[in-house]
């Protein structure tokens, strides 16, 4: 199965993408010469990420029967310095509240997650370190 997506230039550095019937703006900062009227494509690349890991930790978490509540999933990415810029090392951070009882289904869910679901974590650990973290509400 092939993934298409369709991104086109509406003026400056701002692109709309449009996926499954979905439309996703895109543009730079001001000072990159953008309006900064949407994300950047570098920093959508980690919302891939955070989404893809939040749906299987929602879907893994209902098929235990875990009730949750406040789950958020961030991720705080280094950038390398040489041109082109690309992300090195990854942290992807859980934050959720759930009974302490249920933290070690937490912890399974994300490593069932990193290690075995997530198809965008797996591409990112082909060019940067990834680690995860749980917060605890």
């Amino acid at each position: 199965m092939n993934h298409i997506i369709s991104t086109k230039h509406d003026h400056k550095m701002h692109f709309t993408a449009e996926i499954d019937g979905h439309k996703v703006v895109m543009d730079k900062s001001l000072s990159d010469g953008g309006d900064n009227a949407g994300p950047s494509p570098k920093k959508l690349m980690l919302a891939a990420l955070t989404g893809c890991t939040a749906v299987d930790i929602v879907s893994i978490l209902n098929k235990m029967k875990v009730p949750f509540s406040n789950l958020s999933v961030d991720a705080d990415a280094e950038l390398t310095g040489e041109h082109t810029q690309v992300y090195s090392k990854v942290k992807v951070i859980y934050t959720i509240k759930l009974e302490p009882e249920n933290r070690p289904k937490m912890e399974k869910a994300v490593s069932l997650s990193a290690e075995k679901y997530c198809g965008v974590m797996d591409m990112f650990r082909a060019f940067s370190t990834v680690i995860t973290e749980i917060h605890y509400l």
